[in-house]
């Protein structure tokens, strides 16, 4: 008796290719809607699966394979007993099944409405998928394109059989967490993001050497349908990304977007460099390679070995005006041709990205802990969505207004407890962090030095005593952003009027730990 395959799938990658390659070797192929028709266009002898179960398709498609000669052939051992019972009911064998699900995320990603996204939950491809994975020592179960070619070989291990079955759950299990979230954020029970049951929906996105030190594995996930700028990133130059590559890079480039959309009516272009997850020099300036050097000056110790993040295309000059600094990974929105040739010739171990559009990114901020994880919607608070309130006798100038808004975008990112000095739409001083907050302020003061005079400071948390600001005073800055709301406000207000200080309060801190 010929082997029989049922195919049915969304994804037509190399369907009719392998279709015909299982035909070539006997196999009788059955298939359903537009799967049908595509190998039957293709002049393949095909059977529709209304013609073995028969009953035609019923609901507008939504009943078709849910039906024992359907089941049955999949699901009997090949042993006597189940055989017989086949046999009886006038039902065959079904080797392989060959199916993947209704395109459910990506219906999701478009914005489709939600009866269409409805309709989009596949009911029989899942339960064709489990039937055949539970019973993988006689069927062949494919959710994948990429292992059309070990089913045409001759004989496939009892390993391989588990392999595809254990992938085939992942596959059913990935879909249903997906449409897990999906209702759960629809829902009009549940207006929170946060959910009482969270299931996170991850797939291997890319691979590493090993995680944070060479003795942790690691590897890169992506969550649901979601595109990010640097998981999805095309690197035109360099060496493979690391583990620690990704996370430096993905938050240089979340602060260099932000900082461009915070100042597209201006024009500017933003540079970013980060170390250990840190700001470590930041800018704003009319065209790339300025930006990015007032970037680097800001700070040309820590900038060394260091992820950059620009968010103007690079050009051959930009590139060139990198020559003498090395730095771990390059981020842009676009690189000119010329300036990836020149950073494969000139800086061959210098990871050079373009970076992708974001796509369905989570609002979720999602952080490990023992047994379990922390959960929370991310901070993404605009400084618009700010009321900004200057509580001191002096105002704030305007370009005093534009560096503490610049500031205040940085620390944003730096890690608490965190300072950060700022002048002219360059950092100068950045204390992250620390453990104390006087700590951080007096490393942002030492690392400004000189050129803390005239410059402001940004604080994303409240003042509980006058110190920073008499720190700040003694070295020249001239205006403070912080959220207020401490018992000792009016102290810490005070010592700024006595020292010819401008203080505003934000009301909105961005601790960041």
């Amino acid at each position: 008796m010929a082997r029989r395959a049922l195919i049915s799938v969304s994804d037509k990658t190399g369907v009719v290719e392998f279709a015909r390659a299982l035909s070539a070797r006997g196999w009788e192929l059955l298939s359903t809607g537009g799967t049908h028709k595509a190998l039957a266009d293709a002049g393949l002898p095909v059977t529709a699966v209304s013609d073995v179960t028969g009953f035609p398709e019923m609901l507008d498609g939504r009943v078709k394979t849910l039906h024992p000669a359907v089941h049955g052939g999949i699901l009997a051992r090949r042993e006597s007993g189940h055989l017989g019972e086949l046999a009886g009911q006038g039902f065959s064998t079904i080797d392989l099944v060959c199916v993947n699900l209704y395109p459910f995320r990506e219906t999701v990603a478009r914005g489709a409405p939600d009866p269409e996204v409805i309709e989009n939950i596949d009911i029989g491809g899942p339960a064709m998928i489990r039937s055949a994975a539970k019973n993988h020592a006689g069927v062949l179960v494919l959710v994948d394109p990429a292992d059309y070619a070990l089913a045409l070989q001759d004989e496939v291990s009892a390993a391989d059989r588990r392999r595809l079955a254990a992938k085939a759950y992942r596959h059913t299990s990935e879909y249903d967490a997906a449409i897990t979230a999906y209702l759960d954020g629809t829902s009009d029970e549940l207006p929170t993001a946060l959910p009482g049951h969270l299931s996170l929906d991850l797939t291997r996105a890319a691979q590493v050497r090993y995680g944070e030190n060479p003795h942790q594995p690691g590897a890169i996930y992506r969550w649901g349908a979601a595109r990010g700028p640097v998981i999805d990133a095309q690197v035109v130059a360099g060496k493979p990304m690391s583990f620690n590559n990704y996370a430096d890079a993905d938050a240089a480039w979340a602060l260099c977007a932000a900082l461009a959309e915070q100042e597209a009516q201006t024009g500017q272009v933003a540079c970013v460099a980060v170390k250990h997850a840190n700001p470590c020099g930041v800018a704003l300036a009319d065209d790339v390679k300025t930006a990015w050097e007032r970037a680097r000056d800001a700070d040309t110790l820590s900038v060394f070995g260091g992820v950059v993040a620009v968010s103007a295309p690079v050009d051959l000059g930009t590139a060139q005006a990198m020559r003498g600094t090395f730095l771990e990974v390059l981020i842009a929105p676009e690189v000119t041709p010329e300036a990836a040739a020149w950073f494969a010739e000139k800086k061959p171990d210098l990871r050079v990205l373009v970076a992708a559009p974001a796509r369905n990114v989570s609002v979720l901020d999602v952080r490990p802990l023992t047994g379990g994880f922390a959960v929370q919607e991310r901070d993404a608070r605009p400084w618009d969505d700010l009321c900004p309130e200057t509580v001191t006798t002096r105002e704030p100038t305007a370009q005093e207004w534009f560096d503490l808004r610049f500031a205040w975008a940085v620390v944003k990112y730096a890690r608490s407890n965190a300072v950060v000095l700022a002048r002219s739409g360059v950092t100068v001083g950045l204390g992250a962090g620390a453990v104390s907050r006087i700590w951080a302020a007096e490393r942002a003061v030492a690392n400004a030095g000189e050129a803390a005079r005239g410059a402001v400071l940004a604080s994303e948390a409240f003042f509980p005593f006058d110190d920073v600001v008499r720190l700040a005073a003694s070295a020249g800055v001239t205006a403070i952003l912080q959220p207020g709301g401490a018992k000792r406000d009016p102290e810490v207000i005070a010592a700024c009027n006595d020292l010819g200080l401008s203080m505003v309060f934000t009301g909105s801190r961005h601790f960041r730990h």
